[in-house]
Order: C-alpha cells, then structure tokens, then sequence
C-alpha cells in the first residue's frame, strides 16, 4: 500500500524565484501548473531599492531557478541574497540562474562610465520589459530554462511560450492603432526607465523630472522643464507609483500638463493585476486618452 501511495505522488513542481512583477507575470504564463513561483520585490517598489527581508534568503535556498532582469537593475539587493542563499542551482553562470537582460538590445550604453552623469548603468538602460518586443524576447528566454531545468515539461513551457507571443502579437496591432495618430509627441517622463516603450510605439520622451538618472529634481530644473515643455507642447506628465507624485502635479499646474500614472510592473496600479498584457493595455489606452486631450 505504501508503494501505491508513493507512486500515486504528484511530481514536484519547477521551484522559480522572479526578482520582480513584470517577471513573474511572464514566468507564470511559461510555467503555469508545472511551477511554484514567488516573486521577490513588490510592485509599487523602486526596482533599485528593493527591501531585502531575511525571508528572501530562505526563498532563495530552497529556488531551482530563480529570474532576474540583469543589466544591474537589481544589482543593489540581489547578489548579496544570491551569496547568503548558498545555493549552487542559482549562481550566476547556473542553469539555474535566468538573467533576461540576455538576448535584448539594450539602449543607453554608455560610452565612459562617469558618475556625474548620475545613476547610469554600465550595460545599458534595464527597464526594457515594458516594451512588447522585448516582453517576446524575455519570455523565449524563460521557456528555454525552465525548458532546461525541467526537460519532463519541456514541451509544456514551449506551447505555452507559443500562447502567450500569439496573445502578444494578437493584442500589438490595436496598442500600434491606438498610440499611432501620437507618434512623435512628446511625453515627459519623471524617471529614464520608459525608452523602450517610447522606441516601439514612435514616442518622444527625453525631458526628464530628474536632472540625471537618480538625482531629485532641483526648483532650476524643474522651471527649465517646464519652459522646454511648452517649447514641445508636451502636455503629459508619467510617473510611477514608487517616485515623488506632487512634484509631477506641481510641474503639471504650471506647464497646464496631465499626470498620468503609470507602472512596468502589473498590480502596481488598480486595472494592471491582470499580468504582462493588462499592464499593457492599460498602459496605451491610459496614454491614448490623455494624448487625445486638447
């Protein structure tokens, strides 16, 4: 009977640790019901700034993979973790270890590496999921390693990559439809994380809130903003949940701007809970709307 009872057990799932919201979306679409995932930073953090809590370490021990957006986005609280996890499966190098900064074309790479310039990432900008070109690129990377460290499922992980670059697909053509009649227009940003989605969808955004990547915005600055902004007739602001709101408000009553808020992670604003592609849903139709406005 024991026998019986041992062999009736169900196979254990794929252990995987996401770093963030965006990832984990995306894993949990490739792994579905052949794995367990947490993720580690909430959505509303900075992805820079993630509270590393003791619990993590524990989570990180008992992972078989574990995801990260690489390009030294969380280069500020994650090896550390990786270190006290003691944990071969996941060391950089691992099949284990999922970096998904692989295989994208990063942009901003910086020629020299001064940090005057402020918080500037050697490789290149890492806020590169949010755009559905490289959303595609991330999520062949996942399926291939979970494919890797699960070859039973193997099959498995690739038809549901093929699920979820065909909604992908599917869903781009009405985002291009919607955003198209904007192209070009200038939109400003608080923080340097959104080229990416502005290179995909023919969008303008290189005024900043910030002076540099990092720093808080000087009341210089800011008015030099707001005079470059009418310049542009950029009438929207965009800012994530974790930045300075009122800043962006107060910027707004003076150039006459809309705020928009916006994430890169899904459930970091109400509407976005749904995964990678609700996030992106709201994002366009929240942008379409306020661009529409005269």
């Amino acid at each position: 009977m024991l026998a019986l009872l041992l062999g009736a057990t169900a196979p254990a799932k794929l252990n995987v640790v996401a770093t963030t919201a965006d990832l984990g979306s995306i894993a949990a679409e490739i792994g579905g019901d052949k794995i367990t995932l947490t993720t580690l930073a909430k959505p509303t953090e900075d992805p820079h700034f993630v509270d590393a809590k003791p619990s993590f370490i524990v989570k990180l021990n008992h992972a078989d993979v574990v995801i990260e957006g690489g390009a030294e986005l969380e280069i500020g609280w994650l090896p550390a973790l990786l270190d006290q996890s003691r944990n071969d499966k996941i060391v950089a190098g691992a099949a284990g270890h999922v970096n998904c900064s692989r295989g994208v074309q990063l942009l901003d790479v910086p020629a020299t590496l001064d940090r005057s310039r402020g918080d500037i990432h050697a490789a290149g900008n890492p806020h590169f999921i949010i755009s559905p070109a490289n959303g595609k690129i991330v999520a062949e990377t996942i399926a291939e390693a979970f494919a890797q460290n699960d070859p039973a499922n193997a099959g498995v992980y690739r038809a549901n990559l093929n699920t979820f670059t065909a909604a992908l697909a599917a869903k781009l053509a009405g985002w291009q439809k919607a955003l198209a009649p904007f192209k070009g227009r200038s939109i400003v940003a608080y923080h340097d994380s959104w080229p990416y989605f502005a290179r995909d969808f023919g969008l303008q955004m290189d005024l900043f809130l910030e002076p540099k990547p990092g720093i808080p915005p000087s009341p210089s600055h800011l008015a030099e903003i707001i005079l470059k902004m009418k310049a542009a007739h950029a009438q929207v602001i965009i800012v994530d949940p974790y930045l300075n709101r009122r800043t962006a408000d107060t910027v707004a009553r003076e150039s006459g701007a809309i705020v928009v808020p916006v994430t890169q992670f899904p459930g970091g604003l109400k509407g976005t809970e749904g995964g990678y592609i609700p996030l992106l849903d709201q994002l366009v139709s929240s942008l379409a709307a306020a661009l529409a406005k005269p």
